[in-house]
């Protein structure tokens, strides 16, 4: 959990409206009135008296007492939080008036998918997201003047909270593809630096002495060295399709695409290699690949669209600064977009690996159950669609859905990293 500590407040201008009370005390005042009138009773007018009394005795006694505030400063601490969903983060929200008198109280209000406990008595509260989500916390603060018979309500949002999604710990293997000639954890069947032995040949003017082998020198009475495979990193960027779809199974293919995107740039990040994300869509935006953990954090609040380090896009391909090059693409998409899909083959044209991963699976995207003509015509069409981007170099991978844990996903990408490297080239 992360928090940014420090407040400046959110000042709110005050309505000020008769009150409830004075509402009711204003209708039982002029309900005898009149009824005194009509009917000539003076005992009526008697009774309606003291109700208007207290009326205007409660005003008088405000306007005596010093002018109503007119605005009010609204807190909340830390005004952004960074939590993982299920988790729970402590804030403390108060309110005061600015050059005037007012009684006010708070009351924080929950947002959709987002938990608050009761308020204490020092102003505290505390939050908790079942689902991942950028969501706002929200102040509403009632005013009433000395007397109870003016109020004021207002609303702000003071602070907010960044919900990240639980990403599995389990390594995803990289599809088999041609590394840049960077150092990192990949081994490779390159020579170079490393540990692993690969090979033993003839020493040549220029070879390191550490790089020796002694032993088979001593035996053939000639100087050899070892040759070792060395170890690569890799620039993994994924993609989330985020163009908006029906609701059913194809809107919720977006809580996988988030999950496997997590899933996928977290073990980048553990294993050393640099990765972004890309989202393509609604608001479409992306951040560059980058190394450290801050950059998985910088990567969650990209796809929830928080934060300032993230870039837009305008237009519907992934822009070129955003993939580096020789760098992994994989992406997540229910394969229901068009646009999505040009994408992807763009991609794959400039000389890119692409990895598509099916977060709809063989369930069709409709809320009603499809006859058997239909459900088949249905499948016939996704294969199609399969094999149209199999051909330009873009591997299919379904990803059967379980639950959270993520090992259907890790799965998949081991069964792909046993399929021969594609060629890098331009299609």
């Amino acid at each position: 959990m992360i928090k940014n500590s420090g407040s400046t407040g959110i000042t709110a201008a005050l309505r000020w409206r008769p009150s409830t009370l004075a509402i009711l005390l204003a209708m039982c005042g002029s309900s005898g009135l009149i009824a005194g009138l009509v009917a000539q009773d003076p005992r009526l007018a008697i009774f309606a008296a003291p109700f208007l009394g207290a009326v205007s005795t409660a005003a008088w006694a405000a306007r005596g007492r010093g002018r109503l505030a007119t605005e009010v400063v609204i807190t909340a601490e830390p005004e952004l939080s960074r939590i993982f969903e299920r988790e729970s983060v402590t804030l403390r929200c108060a309110a005061h008036a600015i050059d005037g008198m007012a009684v006010l109280s708070v009351t924080p209000v929950a947002a959709a998918g987002l938990t608050l406990t009761q308020l204490r008595a020092d102003g505290s509260f505390d939050a908790s997201a079942t689902r991942w989500g950028n969501y706002p916390i929200a102040i509403e603060v009632h005013a009433s003047a000395p007397g109870g018979l003016l109020d004021a309500t207002v609303r702000e949002t003071p602070a907010r909270i960044h919900a990240y999604p639980l990403a599995p710990p389990n390594q995803t293997p990289l599809p088999p593809t041609k590394l840049p000639d960077r150092i990192g954890t990949h081994l490779t069947k390159r020579y170079g630096p490393g540990v692993e032995y690969a090979d033993t040949r003839g020493y040549l003017p220029g070879d390191p002495l550490h790089a020796i082998n002694w032993k088979v020198s001593a035996r053939t009475g000639r100087m050899h060295v070892t040759e070792r495979f060395t170890d690569r990193a890799a620039d993994i960027v994924a993609i989330i399709d985020t163009y908006p779809h029906a609701p059913g199974p194809a809107s919720n293919g977006l809580e996988r695409a988030v999950r496997g995107a997590a899933q996928i740039t977290q073990s980048a990040l553990q294993r050393g290699d640099r990765a972004g994300v890309i989202a393509l869509g609604t608001r479409a935006r992306w951040l560059g690949a980058e190394l450290g953990r801050k950059q998985f954090y910088r990567i969650l609040d990209a796809v929830l669209a928080a934060g300032d380090d993230h870039h837009l896009i305008r237009g519907t391909l992934a822009p070129v600064d955003a993939v580096p090059r020789g760098a992994v693409i994989i992406g997540f998409s229910p394969l229901l977009e068009t646009q999505f899909s040009l994408a992807m083959i763009e991609l794959r044209r400039r000389g890119h690996t692409v990895v598509l991963v099916d977060v709809l699976g063989s369930e069709p995207p409709f809320d009603d159950e499809l006859d058997d003509i239909s459900a088949r015509m249905w499948r016939i069409e996704r294969r199609s669609q399969a094999r149209d981007l199999g051909t330009v170099g873009i591997d299919i991978l379904e990803w059967e859905w379980t639950d959270e844990s993520g090992a259907g996903l890790e799965h998949a990408f081991r069964l792909i990293s046993r399929r021969p490297v594609r060629p890098r080239r331009r299609v």
